[in-house]
């Protein structure tokens, strides 16, 4: 028996809503693109470079009471990791640049933090984390999204038509820079899982929007209906599926970000929020946007088919 949180002959009006939907989608764009323009992002030192520093301690280290050591100490963004054996961790941090400080005067001063009480931190190395790495590492990112995002338009052009590919990768990008608003606004820590996480994003917005699409299609052959009616025949059928997988979703980044660590938190953070704008996204942007390019029967059959096959319907 299948289970459905809505029916599938539900009959709410989700397209007279589409102009609420999309001047909220617009306010949401405008926040974004404004925090991403005043505040910038607070780049991690991925992005920005710092100081990397390799300890050996006497017993392997709980990994979170030296994160939390070195937060008391004044080290609250430190990035800690263990490498090589359990008894080894690499503490990378943001130098502070008016201060002075040499890589090995950081080092020195993030091991004595670090020490356990029975099991000191003893500093093997310390070196300097060049910008320049952060810099490549920006510009990779930002040719993998485009690589992403010329893929998809690539993808959904042949499956469906060109109508429907704007309409979902307007749907996606929207989802994306909202994310990434969200970072800019609240000023929290953008690092490479941050900007993983918002690819994931666009993986999840993609797929649920192409199911949406999928039914549109087939019911825009087979109902005999104002392209209005279709659309929202089209989510109601597939509400309950686009609920309950991203409820689903939902949960399993809600646990990674309670248990998975600091390390993958921003992930989780940027999946989470991707996750709830997405679906919104797939039913109140990505469905009005077909109604208004006009979508109809002869965009979804191959013109050397299509009159014969608009003959033959009632």
């Amino acid at each position: 028996m299948q289970f459905n949180v809505f029916p599938h002959d539900s009959k709410f009006d989700f397209m007279r809503l589409r102009w609420v939907s999309t001047g909220l989608s617009i306010l949401l764009l405008v926040v974004a693109f404004g925090a991403m323009a005043t505040k910038g992002f607070n780049f991690a030192l991925d992005f920005t470079g710092g100081v990397g520093v390799e300890l050996r301690y006497q017993q392997a280290p709980d990994v979170d009471d030296v994160r939390e050591s070195l937060a008391k100490a004044g080290y609250e963004n430190a990035v800690v990791q263990t490498f090589g054996s359990g008894d080894d961790l690499l503490v990378r941090l943001q130098a502070d640049k008016g201060s002075g400080n040499s890589a090995e005067s950081v080092g020195d001063a993030v091991a004595e933090a670090a020490s356990q009480p029975g099991n000191p931190a003893e500093k093997r190395s310390s070196a300097e984390i060049s910008p320049q790495v952060g810099k490549e590492l920006a510009q990779n990112g930002i040719y993998a999204m485009l690589f992403v995002v010329i893929g998809f338009l690539a993808y959904i052009s042949f499956r469906f038509e060109w109508k429907f590919a704007v309409a979902a990768i307007l749907a996606t990008m929207h989802d994306v820079v909202v994310v990434a608003g969200w970072f800019a606004v609240t000023g929290h820590e953008f690092d490479l899982t941050v900007l993983a996480g918002i690819m994931g994003v666009m993986g999840f917005s993609i797929n649920d929007t192409i199911v949406v699409f999928d039914r549109v299609r087939e019911n825009f052959r087979g109902m005999r209906a104002p392209a209005r009616e279709i659309l929202n025949a089209s989510i109601n059928q597939t509400l309950s599926r686009t609920v309950i997988t991203s409820f689903v979703a939902f949960l399993t980044t809600l646990a990674l970000y309670i248990y998975g660590g600091g390390s993958l938190q921003g992930m989780a953070e940027s999946m989470m929020i991707g996750i709830v704008i997405g679906t919104l996204s797939s039913i109140f942007v990505a469905c009005p946007l077909l109604m208004w390019l006009g979508t109809s029967k002869q965009d979804l059959m191959p013109k050397a088919r299509d009159d014969a096959e608009l003959a033959r319907r009632p």
